[in-house]
């Protein structure tokens, strides 16, 4: 009785929201493969049938099993789909669920609340690659790491004037 009452109290507050999520802020669209745990994120312009759409099929091999959330935007996407309602207060429905890639969005969130701050939407693509890599590197010993980074430097640079400019 207790979980009822509180799923019809977050779909209450849900109501007098408008938009998705919080309006007028960047989007950023995730996936998890899960036979290799390696996410893939990037900053989307729109959450739209066919930005969301194009992002699952650049990502996902074909025939793959994709399990999403309830979000309209992913019916019809051509894969073998399942989705959990969390509206109705479902997470997990035998093995579709979206645990994985809410993992990542809470580490993410984390590193904005305690460390950075402050993600700027002009920095923003740089923010998600550098968390996506660090969850797909976090098995890598230091080593591996710090010679995969520096051969990845070879010949690039960032200077100040072009990281703060407009």
């Amino acid at each position: 009785m207790r979980r009822t009452s509180a799923v019809a109290e977050r779909n209450a507050k849900r109501k007098r929201l408008t938009g998705r999520g919080p309006v007028g802020k960047a989007i950023v669209a995730g996936a998890k493969d899960r036979a290799t745990n390696r996410i893939s994120a990037a900053v989307v312009e729109t959450a739209d049938k066919n930005t969301l759409h194009q992002f699952l099929t650049d990502r996902a091999a074909p025939g793959a099993k994709v399990c999403t959330d309830d979000y309209i935007v992913y019916r019809g996407i051509p894969f073998d789909h399942h989705a959990v309602r969390h509206v109705d207060g479902e997470y997990v429905r035998g093995d579709a669920h979206t645990n994985g890639i809410e993992s990542f969005w809470s580490m993410l969130k984390r590193a904005h609340k305690c460390t950075f701050h402050h993600l700027s939407a002009k920095h923003l693509g740089r923010y998600i690659t550098e968390f996506a890599g660090r969850h797909n590197d976090r098995d890598s010993d230091t080593l591996d790491k710090m010679s995969q980074i520096e051969s990845q430097m070879a010949g690039k640079r960032l200077l100040h004037k072009d990281l703060v400019a407009n």
